[in-house]
């Protein structure tokens, strides 16, 4: 690893802070950016530095890593006034980790090199321990200038690296995929939970036996506990969700491709957004289905009907 590269961090949130943090951790020069301030403050208090703008961040960057929610705003974060790509220098590598349509990635990487940049199609999975501790997967596509380019940043950010191939778009219909099987795996474990309820479980015990059993999935292990405790401060968002689920359906209906459980689960997603939960945790399509039924999940009080 280099440690005179310096990286910039655009998007500071559950994942980006993480990152950046690793980042600084491993010898790497870090500034970033996010309209949070508290986000900002963050991440001077771990080495980095808060920038004023996108612009001021990317400024003579090495590297760029974006951690943004969607195409929309990598597309601002990019190319709109202020934005990164006319404040990098030429050869520099924009890492880019929005879920987004394989479309949309070959779009940015087009563009990026029209500017002189290298661009690497890198959506990523494991949540915020794993961005905090530097252990992402990496689902990358893009040229080997490209990798090449990103390798000092991917070392400190990510625990596996698939090189999946030299075409932008790869990597990003590899991590569709992964959000098909992440959505559904998610309604499922919050379905599961709440239906256990409904039959008069305890539901820590149900939690403990299934972890142990053939019916967990990595999902349930790492969502359930959310309902448990009744706190569904975000670390994956509803609204998530709604938009990479809804990329899916987008992309299955232009191939003809049938997605009904897909569907299914995208359906529970919109509804819990519909009922004001959208910016809280992912597992509170839990506490939906627990308000349809008239169930009352921990954290819930008694609106819900009464406990049950």
């Amino acid at each position: 690893m280099n440690p005179a590269k310096s990286v910039a961090v655009i998007g500071l949130g559950a994942m980006g802070l993480g990152m950046a943090r690793s980042l600084a951790r491993g010898g790497l020069a870090v500034s970033g950016f996010d309209i949070n301030p508290d986000a900002c403050a963050a991440l001077e208090a771990s080495g980095g530095t808060a920038a004023a703008s996108i612009a001021e961040a990317a400024r003579g960057a090495d590297i760029l890593v974006l951690v943004v929610v969607n195409a929309a705003q990598a597309d601002g974060v990019l190319f709109g006034a202020e934005g990164a790509v006319a404040a990098m220098k030429p050869g520099a590598v924009i890492i880019a980790s929005p879920t987004m349509a394989p479309q949309d990635a070959q779009d940015f990487a087009r563009r990026a090199g029209e500017a002189g940049l290298l661009y690497l199609d890198a959506p990523i999975s494991g949540g915020a321990a794993r961005a905090e501790a530097g252990r992402l997967t990496v689902m990358g596509s893009g040229s080997p200038d490209a990798f090449a380019a990103a390798q000092p940043a991917l070392e400190a950010m990510a625990e596996t690296v698939y090189r999946l191939g030299d075409a932008v778009g790869i990597g990003s219909s590899f991590k569709i995929v992964n959000q098909l099987l992440a959505g559904v795996h998610i309604a499922a474990a919050c379905e599961a939970i709440t239906f256990a309820k409904s039959l008069g479980l305890d539901i820590s015990r149900v939690f403990d036996v299934i972890t142990k059993s053939a019916g967990n999935s990595w999902m349930f292990e790492n969502r359930i506990p959310h309902v448990l405790s009744g706190d569904y401060t975000p670390m994956s968002a509803v609204s998530i969700f709604t938009k990479d689920l809804g990329i899916v359906s987008d992309l299955g209906r232009k191939q003809k491709f049938p997605l009904p459980v897909t569907s299914a689960a995208l359906q529970l997603f919109v509804m819990t957004e519909a009922a004001g939960m959208g910016r809280d945790d992912d597992s509170s399509v839990a506490r939906l289905l627990a308000g349809i039924s008239g169930l009352n999940l921990p954290g819930m009080g008694t609106e819900a009907g009464g406990e049950r």
